[in-house]
């Protein structure tokens, strides 16, 4: 009986990888892209992260303003008793941990209308 030169499977042992899709398709990963199919579907998750930072900022920013000047804005009722709470909060982590729970409720609302009513504030 003469062996060839292949391993117990039937594989060549010749060091050259042996392909066993067909030529004319693509690998999965290269057909569907890195970041999967879907990607286009959602915002990545640091952009998600980034958006949710950047309304935390815009609710902090709410905090600085004035009783009077709060109560101009027309916002959420659920939003401005939570800003007014953070007014009067001096415990650094409550004030932390109240922030956060302003920037999940600004994640529930459309923030357009507050930054630039906001932005009008400032300006007078």
């Amino acid at each position: 009986m003469v062996r060839r030169n292949d391993d117990v499977n039937g594989a060549p042992q010749d060091g050259a990888p042996q392909d066993d899709a067909p030529a004319d398709e693509a690998p999965a990963d290269e057909a569907t892209g890195a970041a999967g199919a879907d990607a286009g579907a959602r915002p990545s998750r640091s952009a998600r992260k980034r958006h949710a930072i950047a309304l935390q900022k815009l609710g902090v920013r709410l905090t600085r303003l004035t009783a009077v000047q709060l109560h101009t804005l027309a916002l959420p009722e659920e939003l401005l008793a939570a800003v007014l709470e953070a007014q009067r909060l001096r415990s650094r982590a409550a004030l932390a941990r109240q922030q956060q729970y302003i920037g999940r409720l600004m994640r529930q609302i459309d923030p357009g209308p507050i930054e630039q009513a906001l932005d009008a504030t400032l300006h007078r």
